[in-house]
């Protein structure tokens, strides 16, 4: 799962780098793109993501976390290997895929230690996701998968991970996403805040 993740000054400079890469690709426009929130991101809060209008990409600021059916509960996380199947997600990662980018993420093991995650080769990752509009707001969810070699001494899940080159057809071409959300994501680095030092 995905339950806080974090953007730095400089993956916030990053962000608009790739955006601006990735977007000539597609029409040679540089992308619109609203101010960076930096800082650890929580449920509820507003983050940037990017996503399609029209055949522009564009960095939008939106809440995470889609409205629960019972009292005031958010979902934040879908799973890949199921989101076709569920009504609440179906149209939307059909229709309104996005892509999240952080620096990192944080991820709590059983004994509620506190692991961060961030790529071995880049100072940004992508999330993927979707949106969907809710009231006078968009609001998004994270994808998770299945965990891999990196993350499975921490937890059994998260997130989709994707590549540069998977950003405009995870967003632009339905054609791809049934592929993309079988992926297993890239190997991570794994770090704590403190280290525990063995005697032996």
């Amino acid at each position: 799962m995905c339950g806080r993740y974090y953007v730095d000054d400089d993956t916030a400079e990053e962000i608009e780098k790739v955006i601006r890469l990735v977007d000539a690709k597609v029409n040679g426009k540089l992308p619109v793109m609203e101010h960076i929130h930096k800082g650890d991101v929580r449920p509820s809060e507003i983050a940037p993501v990017l996503l399609k209008k029209g055949n522009i990409l564009t960095l939008c600021n939106e809440r995470w976390g889609f409205p629960g059916k019972v009292g005031k509960t958010l979902v934040i996380n879908a799973r890949s290997e199921t989101v076709n199947e569920k009504p609440m997600f179906s149209d939307s990662v059909a229709h309104r895929r996005i892509a999240i980018p952080a620096a990192g993420f944080y991820e709590w093991n059983k004994d509620k230690k506190k692991y961060t995650f961030q790529r071995k080769d880049k100072p940004l990752l992508w999330m993927a996701g979707f949106y969907n509009r809710f009231g006078e707001e968009d609001r998004f969810v994270i994808l998770t998968t299945g965990a891999n070699v990196s993350m499975e001494p921490v937890h059994d899940r998260m997130p989709l991970i994707l590549e540069e080159d998977e950003l405009i057809p995870w967003i632009m071409e339905d054609g791809s996403c049934s592929k993309i959300l079988k992926k297993t994501p890239c190997q991570l680095n794994r770090s704590t805040e403190y280290e525990q030092l063995s005697l032996f």
